[in-house]
């Protein structure tokens, strides 16, 4: 999946900041690549960047419209359909992360035909592909795991590599979520790939490179979330990582959504990462650790990471308050 670039970020009419954390993730990380933002009048969210209407969009240049937001029942709103249509008349395509397809829309499938444009469900793109083979391929791959979902993977990815860049480094950040993938301008959603085909998937998107080429592979779920655990085996198989960074978040309790379920130990979660990591990369090593500490204080957050470094003899930082150069450093040095 290629989406098109730049982008128009659509805000449609959110009060929730935290409903358009794509639509700001993407300006984050890829601000080059936002022309501006558009927004119904009922809006409260605001990214900061400046409120284009469609015609004026597509004259700076804006090739797909993005629906940046997410919201109860992940529906595509009835009114926001004329934005929608006004987009694609326009000659736009639209992206969307929704779980309501667009191409299940008639009109908006006829829309697309009638003047050219594509339409991307992220969340349901299913592209064929073969199954994983483990055969050994030329490049460096790094791929962030967690002790649970919802840990940091795609943050921790991106800014490993934006460092990694910074010193030269030749580094590709390779999407597995709807966000990542927006980011990025392509990738896979793992999530809509039926099982015997994530391995393949994690192959494709990470093929045999130039040997001092780097692939920063996001993750997804935990190998010890009962949820989530087959889809991060098939990533771990498939991207056939050199290095691990292991993402986690200080002080949570319990796996995400089952309380019931108490959160892994680091010390069995990286073992249990670099064993399952050997099924097709034998030399496999732990870069690091990216803890999110946003619930403790600074100084209790730069002891936690200190304790980590010397338990492990990797560096460990929390990417948001600390950078993550100390990582970049060792793959630059030892990769």
């Amino acid at each position: 999946m290629a989406i098109p670039q730049p982008y128009l970020l659509f805000l449609g009419d959110v009060t929730d900041p935290l409903a358009a954390k794509t639509a700001r993730g993407i300006h984050v990380w890829r601000p080059e690549q936002c022309v501006g933002q558009n927004r119904l009048p009922n809006c409260t969210v605001s990214l900061g960047l400046e409120d284009l209407d469609i015609d004026i969009a597509v004259a700076r240049g804006a090739k797909t419209l993005v629906l940046g937001t997410a919201n109860a029942g992940g529906f595509l709103p009835e009114h926001w359909l004329d934005r929608v249509r006004s987009a694609i008349r326009a000659g736009m395509n639209v992206a969307s992360g929704l779980h309501q397809r667009l191409t299940d829309i008639p009109e908006l499938a006829a829309l697309a035909t009638e003047f050219q444009v594509e339409l991307f469900d992220i969340r349901h793109m299913r592209p064929a592909l073969p199954v994983g083979n483990g055969k050994w391929r030329s490049g460096k791959r790094v791929l962030t795991v967690g002790t649970d979902c919802s840990v940091g993977k795609m943050y921790t990815s991106l800014a490993l590599e934006a460092a990694m860049r910074k010193r030269g480094m030749k580094t590709d950040f390779r999407a597995t979520g709807q966000t990542g993938i927006l980011v990025a301008g392509e990738g896979i959603a793992i999530d809509a790939v039926i099982a015997d085909f994530i391995a393949g998937a994690a192959e494709a998107l990470s093929p045999a490179n130039e040997p001092d080429h780097w692939d920063i592979i996001e993750g997804q779920g935990s190998l010890y979330h009962p949820s989530y655990a087959g889809v991060s085996l098939g990533l771990l198989h498939g991207a056939q990582p050199h290095w691990l960074v292991m993402c986690h978040e200080l002080g949570r309790q319990h796996t995400r959504h089952l309380p019931h379920h108490p959160l892994v130990s680091l010390e069995d979660c990286v073992q249990a990462n670099l064993q399952a990591s050997r099924v097709t990369s034998a030399d496999v090593q732990l870069a690091g650790f990216a803890i999110n500490t946003s619930n403790v204080s600074e100084e209790k957050a730069r002891e936690y990471c200190r304790q980590v470094a010397t338990q492990f003899g990797v560096p460990a930082t929390d990417p948001v308050r600390f950078g993550i150069e100390a990582i970049a450093t060792l793959l630059n040095e030892r990769g």
